[in-house]
C-alpha cells in the first residue's frame, strides 16, 4: 500500500527558510518522498545583510536577487506567492491573503494550504517601539522595496544639491540605531557620494554630506566586544560621520528627530534601524505562544511549545540558550537553525530522535564599505576570540555571503556566480545610478 506523501510548508523565504527549502527539495522532493512548498510575499530573494548596499546603490537588487520560482524548479520544491494571515492547527492548514493588482483588482483569491509539517521562517521587521512620527517620516530597511525607496530619495537629494550647490549647505541624513545596519549604512553613504562625484555630480563630496548616527546606548555595535565597537566608532568619525551615543529619540517629524535631552537633529532623510521584532500579526497567531516582540517561543528542538508539527527558525523564533539568553537575530543563527531543522524534520518523518539546537557564535563582522571591515572570529581556529580588521576582515565578511550561496547553489555554481560578479565589476558602473 502506497503511503501518502507528506506536505512540508515553509513560510518565509529569507536566509533560513530558503536554505531549508533547498535542502529538503534535494533530499525529499527529488525522490518524491515529500512535497515541499515555500511561501513568500515577494517574487525574489535577497540576502538581508546586503540591504544597506541596495539602499546606497552599491548593489543592484535587480541583478543580484534570486527568483524563487526558478530556484524552486531547479531544486525540486514548489513556490507559492502569498502572505500568511492565519493558521488553523486543528485542520493543519494555513490561510493566505488574496493577491491584488496595482489597481486593487483581485488576481488570486484568498486560499488555504494544508500541511503535515509547518516551518515558520518569517524573519523580523524594524521595531520603532511606538515612537511618535517614526512610521510616517522614517524609512525602514526590512526589504528590497524599502531599500529602493531610500535609494531613490537619496539620489533625488544629491541631484538637487548638485544642481544648486551654493544654495544648500549640506545634505543631512540621520540614521537611528547603532547596530550593524546603521553602522554599515553610514559608511556606505560616504562611498556613494564619492562615486556620484566621479560620475559628474557637481560639488558633491564628503563635506557636502552630513550623516548623523544616533544610538540610545553607551556605544555603537552593543552586541559586539567593546574593542570592536571602539574601532568602528573611530573609523566612522574619521569618515566624517557624527556619532551620537546615549541619545534617545523621542519623536520624528518631516524635518528631523527630537531627542530626550531636548535637542533637534535636522535631517532631509531619516532611517530607523533600532531594534527588531517579529511581524505584529504573529502575536497569538494560531494560538501559538509568543514573547513580547511577537517571536514564536520554541523548544530546544525548534518545535513550537504548543504544536510539535510547527517549527520556527531565524529571527521570528524565540529560542533560549543554556545561559538563559535568547539566540541573537543574526544570519549565522538562521543558517544554523535551518541545518538543525532539516535534520529534525527528517528524524520526525523517519521516527528518529530529534536533536536540540545549540547556537555556535562564529564571530561578528561589520563592513565599513570600502574603507574598512572590523570584527571578531570565534571558534577552534582562534582558540577563543580574535579581533580582525582590514583586508582579512573584508575577506571573512564576504565569505559569510558565499557560505549562503553555497548552501543554495553548491560550490560550482557559486564559483560561476563569483566569476560573473567579477566581470560585472569591470563592465557595470560602480554605483546604481537610477
Amino acid at each position: 500500500m502506497k503511503t501518502e506523501t507528506k506536505k512540508i510548508v515553509i513560510v518565509g523565504g529569507g536566509a533560513g527558510g530558503l536554505e531549508l527549502a533547498t535542502s529538503l527539495g534535494k533530499k525529499l522532493g527529488r525522490k518524491g518522498k515529500a512535497e515541499i512548498t515555500l511561501v513568500d510575499r515577494n517574487q525574489s530573494h535577497l540576502w538581508k545583510p546586503l540591504l544597506h548596499e541596495v539602499a546606497t546603490g552599491a548593489l543592484d537588487d535587480g541583478v543580484d536577487a534570486l527568483s524563487y520560482l526558478a530556484h524552486a524548479r531547479n531544486n525540486a520544491f514548489h513556490f507559492q506567492l502569498g502572505t500568511l494571515i492565519d493558521i488553523n492547527r486543528e485542520e493543519q492548514s494555513i490561510r493566505l491573503a488574496r493577491i491584488e493588482g496595482e489597481q486593487g483588482e483581485e488576481l488570486v483569491p484568498e486560499r488555504n494550504m494544508s500541511y503535515d509539517i509547518l516551518v515558520m521562517a518569517l524573519g523580523s521587521v524594524s521595531n520603532d517601539f511606538g515612537t511618535p512620527g517614526v512610521k510616517e517620516n522614517c524609512i525602514y530597511l526590512d526589504n528590497p522595496q524599502q531599500a529602493q525607496l531610500f535609494h531613490n530619495k537619496m539620489l533625488n537629494l544629491f541631484l538637487k544639491f548638485s544642481s544648486h550647490p551654493h544654495e544648500k549647505e549640506r545634505v543631512n541624513i540621520a540614521i537611528v540605531g547603532g547596530g550593524a545596519t546603521g553602522v554599515e549604512l553610514s559608511a556606505e553613504l560616504h562611498n556613494a557620494v564619492k562615486q556620484l562625484h566621479s560620475y559628474g555630480y557637481r560639488g558633491l563630496d564628503n563635506k557636502a554630506l552630513n550623516v548623523t548616527l544616533v544610538e540610545a546606548g553607551e556605544r555603537i555595535l552593543p552586541a559586539l566586544p567593546t574593542r570592536i565597537s571602539s574601532s568602528a566608532h573611530q573609523e566612522l568619525t574619521n569618515l566624517g560621520v557624527n556619532v551620537l551615543t546615549q541619545t534617545m529619540v523621542t519623536s520624528a517629524d518631516a524635518d528631523g528627530l527630537h531627542t530626550k535631552s531636548g535637542d533637534f537633529i535636522k535631517a532631509d532623510l531619516l532611517v530607523w534601524a533600532a531594534g527588531i521584532k517579529a511581524p505584529d500579526f504573529m502575536k497569538d497567531l494560531g494560538g501559538l505562544e509568543t514573547n513580547r516582540i511577537n517571536q514564536l517561543v520554541v523548544k530546544p528542538t525548534l518545535q513550537t511549545t504548543q504544536d510539535p508539527a510547527i517549527f520556527a527558525i531565524g529571527d521570528c523564533a524565540n529560542c533560549m540558550q543554556e545561559n538563559g539568553t535568547p539566540v541573537p537575530p543574526r544570519a549565522q543563527a538562521a543558517h544554523q537553525m535551518a541545518s538543525l531543522c532539516y535534520s529534525n524534520i527528517l528524524a520526525l518523518l523517519n521516527g528518529g530522535t530529534l536533536k536540540n539546537y545549540r547556537y555556535t557564535d562564529r564571530g561578528s563582522l561589520v563592513s565599513l564599505s570600502k574603507y574598512s571591515t572590523v570584527g571578531s572570529l570565534m571558534g577552534n581556529l582562534t582558540k577563543g576570540s580574535m579581533m580582525i580588521e582590514g583586508r582579512l576582515a573584508r575577506l571573512a565578511y564576504i565569505s559569510l555571503y558565499r557560505m549562503h550561496q553555497v548552501a543554495l547553489f553548491g560550490y560550482i555554481k557559486t564559483g560561476l556566480i563569483m566569476l560573473v560578479g567579477s566581470i560585472n565589476r569591470i563592465i557595470r558602473p560602480r554605483l546604481k545610478l537610477h
